[in-house]
């Protein structure tokens, strides 16, 4: 049950400017998201960013949205529902999900992709909500619903699986 690179991309959920002042936590969620898509850019796994309306809440936070290979433009809370799943390749089969608000947007998406048969991996250290009693809840209710809450370092050495890989130093020099 390693995380796969090859079978992976990550999804940056609505890390917007104007909404990220509001999360708890919000710089560390931020740079726990910005360091693993850079570690994803370094390993060739997809970065998938999504902005809910952004033209009220502003666009991604460019430290993010530099690293997004796509950004979609959403009203739904649930991505799916608006070109997320033809914006996967095709081989993607798990899905390591950062972001906010995490019982909301993260939430609702997380459980469409489990619906569709994805695996999903919501990062403990890089989701976030307004409150943390709304995080605790919608990571509750992901775990029972089969997904799997990972952290930042847990994806990276999982998707690199070994010291030798072309990339480790840089990516440990990310982690330090």
């Amino acid at each position: 049950m390693l995380i796969n690179a090859s079978q992976s991309a990550l999804l940056v959920v609505d890390l917007q400017q104007k909404l990220l002042p509001a999360i708890h936590d919000n710089e560390t969620i931020l740079a726990q998201a910005v360091r693993l898509a850079t570690i994803a850019g370094l390993l060739g796994v997809p970065v998938i960013g999504t902005a809910q309306i952004p033209d009220k809440l502003g666009p991604n936070h460019p430290a993010v949205a530099r690293l997004c290979d796509k950004i979609l433009a959403k009203s739904h809370f649930d991505a799916c529902a608006e070109g997320l799943l033809p914006a996967l390749p095709t081989a993607v089969r798990q899905i390591v999900i950062s972001g906010c608000e995490t019982h909301i947007c993260v939430l609702q998406t997380a459980l469409s992709l489990l619906e569709r048969g994805y695996r999903v991996l919501p990062l403990l250290d890089a989701c976030g909500s307004r409150k943390t009693s709304d995080r605790d809840a919608a990571f509750a209710r992901l775990r029972q619903a089969g997904a799997e809450p990972v952290t930042v370092e847990m994806v990276a050495y999982e998707w690199m699986r070994d010291s030798r890989h072309a990339q480790f130093r840089e990516v440990l020099k990310l982690i330090k």
